[in-house]
Parts: structure tokens; sequence; C-alpha cells
């Protein structure tokens, strides 16, 4: 395994700023944002990572697949986009958040129009959806790697919130069309991680690392922290991924107000030093 900057880690750095950053600091990889690349310029973001010799660890992200009607034709039209931007970045996966509850939308107050409590209906149709995705996917040499968040954001942003249940969902489909992120901050919890991702073995897409803060700020999607600074302990989860054969990169992503105001350049090198000194096992 090898070393890789999520770019919302360094949120305000643009592609070229990251693509930059990532070779000053000797790393190998890059995970992009949709949102930087349309900024860049899908044909330069390409140029840039390829001139650079990086790899593209991931794109995020794909998902937000629950609501129904227009919304969820919309939610294919669009994932078939960022499919098409994946594979032309050859990013190792495209990132899916399959989305919360329909008619929640993160940071918006109940009631909202097409609310639903149908917690077993959105999954339902996040099936769904990647009956219809995984193969485009995989036409297009890209695997969908479905992460499952912290229960925390069920609501809101993904109604998968274990490993295990990320993992049942992809095993309908080829194992090159769809896997599975582990991420740190959202599964450190749950009592069957580490048999679940022996049980995903080379469906593990993705992994991800962060810390989870405690307490948690207000605003709970910044409660990603640097490595060390929270609850989590790095070593068993990075041997147990390692032992189910991941052989991919590591990314750190961190979503945290304090890291965003900070010199990106040292946001790095404090990431590759914890990185060495608490994630690795």
């Amino acid at each position: 395994m090898s070393l890789s900057l999520n770019q919302w880690t360094t949120r305000h750095w643009s592609v070229a700023e990251a693509v930059d950053g990532c070779v000053r600091h000797g790393l190998e990889a890059v995970g992009l944002w949709r949102e930087k690349v349309a900024e860049q310029g899908l044909a330069q973001s390409v140029k840039l990572v390829r001139e650079a010799g990086l790899r593209v660890s991931s794109l995020c992200r794909g998902g937000f697949l629950t609501a129904g009607g227009e919304a969820f034709a919309r939610a294919l039209d669009d994932n078939r986009r960022a499919i098409d931007e994946a594979a032309e970045l050859s990013a190792a996966c495209l990132v899916m958040v399959v989305g919360g509850l329909p008619g929640v939308r993160p940071g918006e107050s109940l009631p909202a129009a097409g609310f639903s409590r149908d917690v077993s209906g959105a999954r339902e149709r996040v099936a769904e959806a990647l009956a219809e995705l995984a193969p485009y996917a995989g036409e297009r040499g890209v695997k969908l790697a479905l992460e499952p968040l912290h229960p925390i954001y069920c609501p809101d942003r993904a109604v998968l919130s274990t490993l295990g249940q990320a993992l049942d969902l992809s095993l309908a489909h080829p194992e090159e069309q769809v896997g599975v992120v582990v991420d740190t901050f959202h599964v450190w919890w749950d009592p069957r991680v580490f048999e679940d991702i022996a049980r995903a073995g080379r469906r593990i897409a993705s992994y991800q690392v962060c810390d989870y803060l405690h307490p948690l700020p207000q605003d709970i999607l910044l409660g990603r922290g640097m490595m060390g600074d929270g609850v989590i302990d790095f070593g068993p989860i990075t041997r147990a991924v390692l032992d189910a054969g991941y052989a991919g990169d590591v990314e750190v992503e961190i979503f945290n107000a304090d890291v965003w105001a900070a010199d990106p350049d040292e946001v790095v090198a404090t990431m590759k030093a914890r990185y060495d000194e608490v994630v690795l096992p």
C-alpha cells in the first residue's frame, strides 16, 4: 500500500494545486472530487494527473440514488456521467455515497417535499440503481465502490450504515464492477467490522483513513480528525485490510474546519508522519 491525498483534506487546493502538492511531498496517488475536476476541466485534470505520473486512487463521488420518480432518473443520468469521468481519469474506483431517506437533504429541516421514512424502500432503490449502473460501469472499466457511512448519517447521506450491508449489496454484481469502501471514520465502531473486512476480500476497492473526534463538533460532518487525534485504533483495521488482500492506495480523507484553515503543505506533512506512526500496523 502507499499513501494518497484525498483532495478534500486540502479542500482549498484545486486539482492543479493538489497534483503539484502530491508531487512535492513524494506521494504517488491522489483522490479527486468531481466538483474540483469540473472547475479545472476534465481534460485538463486528466492531463495534469498523467503528466505528473500520479494514480487517481478514487473519484468522489457518485450515488444519492434513493429518491423516486423523475429525481431517480436524474440521479441515474448523473451517475453515468460520473462513471464516464472516472473512466477518463483511470480512477481506481468511483466512490458511491448512496443517499439517505427520500426528501431529506443534508442541512435542511423536516418536513421536506417527498419525505419518506421508508428506509427499506430507500435501500431497495439503491439496489435497483446498481442493477442499472453496474453493467454501464463494467463496460467502461470502472469499479463502483459502495461506501457505508456511520449511522449518524443514515437520514440524509447513506442508508448503508455497515460494511456488511454494503458488501451484501455488492455481491449481486461481478467483483470488477462493484466493491466496497473501508473508511475508518465510518466503520471503527462496528463489532462485525473485522469479520466483514475478511469477507469482503478483493471487493475492497478503497481504504480511507481519518480519525473520529470526541466530542463531535456541532456540525457532525466535520468530526473527522487527523489520525491520532481521536478514538480509532488504526493498526488492527489496517492489518485486517492487508490480510484481506487489499494492495491499493490508502487515502487520507478529512472533513475538518481547522484542517482546512491550516497551511495545506503542513497538513500533508503531518498526514505523512501520522500515516507512518499511527495507521500502519
